[in-house]
């Protein structure tokens, strides 16, 4: 393996992990972040966006709005707009970024969107984890609450058995 590899997977699943935004109900990551990881230039990977327009629908890719970039400046996702390269960035989601590394045509592009990627089914199958523990809790929850109905009835019967025995 020569040192390019040993470099592209030296980064930590939990290091693109807080790479990741949740913005318009998708989970995307920032053009900087993306090229940075990819170790291109912001400018270099908005200019093959650019020449490959059709290639990013908006499902792919957006530009942020104001209202968004200061959101997430307020709620300490990013560091300041100026982290931001003093634009409205562009944010990707898990299919743009595999596009991404088809239009920058780098080795170094194609194996970090494969971790990133990965790192979004990781996420996916956490989240399904998640809600089907949250499921069997319910279940178990509904079959306590049965039971505890059912011992009251017993011990109710019960007293009237006792009740009837005493008299």
């Amino acid at each position: 393996m020569n040192e390019t590899k040993n470099s592209q997977t030296a980064v930590p699943d939990e290091v693109i992990m807080t790479k990741i935004y949740l913005v318009r109900g998708q989970k995307v990551m920032l053009d900087r972040d993306l090229a940075e990881l990819y170790d291109v230039k912001p400018t270099r990977l908005r200019e093959q966006v650019k020449r490959n327009k059709e290639k990013f629908p908006l499902h792919f890719m957006f530009q942020l709005s104001e209202d968004e970039a200061e959101i997430m400046v307020s709620q300490n996702a990013i560091p300041s707009r100026q982290y931001m390269g003093g634009s409205l960035p562009y944010v990707f989601s898990e299919h743009g970024i595999l596009q991404l590394a088809n239009v920058l045509r780098s080795e170094t592009a194609t194996q970090i969107s494969i971790r990133i990627i990965e790192v979004f089914v990781r996420m996916r199958e956490m989240l399904t984890d998640t809600l089907s523990l949250k499921l069997d809790i319910e279940q178990i929850k509904k079959k306590l609450a049965n039971q505890d109905r059912n011992i009251e009835l017993v011990f109710k019967y019960l007293d009237e058995l006792g009740a009837g025995a005493v008299l």
